[in-house]
């Protein structure tokens, strides 16, 4: 092992996801590695890297992939995104030499990828270890929504080769199935649990007895809910994105309450959301009651709302009653529900010490 250690992290912007999974093993192996540097390369912001990250990194503002070409959170934009995969192959070998090139330059003894095909290429023409990390990668995804492009078989088979090349992929559970990978381990949830702060939130916001909060997250691709037009629900405090911009009595900003994302979910009596890996994980641990708008043609969505539904009080939203406002029934039923035991959010020790294994044998 080298005196100082370098991990190379990349990871994809498209949601949040993919960030809390990451930061949650990053943590994880610095408590066990405390002289390991670390690099990462994404397009998220700085500043929720900040707040994930609790190590020192340098930051590399660059994407190595854009998963698919999104309308809003929710809605996948099919031929757009077949455009661009096509534009993205194009040159595929020399993409690949220039980022193998770059990679070199940085002299990482592992790479981390949640989860960029480019990079995996990259590092298996670079000579640079590397493992694989998500509950879903971009050759399902694509080959999902894009088969019928006449440049699919080319582009899926580059993709896969990419993913195949790894050391090992890190298959993250509620996860897809991934059949045409041939180096996948499978590991526990990955998720960041926060600590209830309820007895000060309610000094702080006043809450009247019996009162209830509720907290709107929709993930990390804009997808904004037009509250301030939904009828007032007695007895709920809505909780919601200060870019919102949302004006009411029953209404407090997510940003004014000076709490981590997740001490605040913690806290609540329920949220709602979109199906995606990083809030459904969250709250499930945090045993907090879901209510989720539907993507329906989302591939990885089967397999996280069967997961979410065995672990934690929840209840699928149609788009129209999250546009109107109309949940005040689907509310109670959460909250009629049983509440099982929440599972334990281990993927992310489980995941620190396999790549302390990998950067053992560098």
């Amino acid at each position: 092992m080298a005196a100082q250690p370098h991990l190379l992290v990349d990871i994809t912007a498209h949601g949040y996801g993919h960030v809390s999974q990451t930061a949650a093993v990053v943590n994880a192996l610095v408590l066990q590695l405390p002289e390991l540097r670390v690099t990462l390369r994404t397009a998220a912001p700085q500043h929720m890297l900040q707040q994930r990250f609790q190590c020192k990194f340098a930051h590399i503002p660059v994407a190595f992939d854009f998963g698919m070409k999104m309308a809003s959170a929710v809605d996948v934009q099919i031929a757009e995104s077949a455009l661009a995969y096509r534009e993205f192959h194009a040159d595929w070998h020399n993409k690949v030499v220039h980022a193998a090139e770059a990679m070199r330059g940085l002299q990482p003894d592992l790479l981390l990828a949640n989860v960029p095909y480019l990079s995996l290429a990259a590092a298996s023409m670079a000579k640079v270890r590397a493992v694989a990390m998500c509950s879903l990668n971009w050759a399902d995804i694509y080959q999902h929504y894009c088969v019928t492009d006449q440049a699919s078989r080319v582009i899926h088979q580059q993709m896969l080769d990419a993913y195949n090349s790894a050391d090992c992929f890190l298959k993250v559970q509620p996860g897809m199935d991934m059949p045409e990978l041939c180096n996948t381990r499978t590991i526990q949830p990955i998720a960041r649990v926060g600590v209830s702060q309820r007895a000060l939130l309610e000094n702080l916001l006043a809450l009247d007895a019996g009162e209830k909060m509720v907290l709107i997250a929709m993930g990390g691709i804009e997808f904004r809910l037009p509250v301030q037009n939904w009828p007032e629900i007695p007895g709920i405090r809505w909780i919601v994105p200060q870019s919102w911009r949302v004006k009411r009595a029953d209404t407090v900003e997510l940003e004014s309450l000076n709490l981590p994302f997740t001490d605040v979910l913690a806290s609540c009596d329920a949220i709602i959301t979109k199906p995606g890996y990083g809030t459904f994980s969250e709250a499930a641990c945090a045993g907090i009651p879901v209510l989720y708008v539907t993507r329906r043609d989302w591939p990885e969505e089967p397999c996280l709302v069967q997961w979410l539904r065995q672990h934690v009080a929840s209840q699928e939203v149609e788009r129209l009653a999250s546009q109107s406002g109309d949940l005040a029934q689907a509310l109670a039923n959460v909250w009629r529900q049983p509440r099982p035991a929440p599972p334990l959010a281990s993927g992310a020790v489980e995941a620190a010490n396999i790549l302390l294994e990998y950067i053992s044998y560098t």
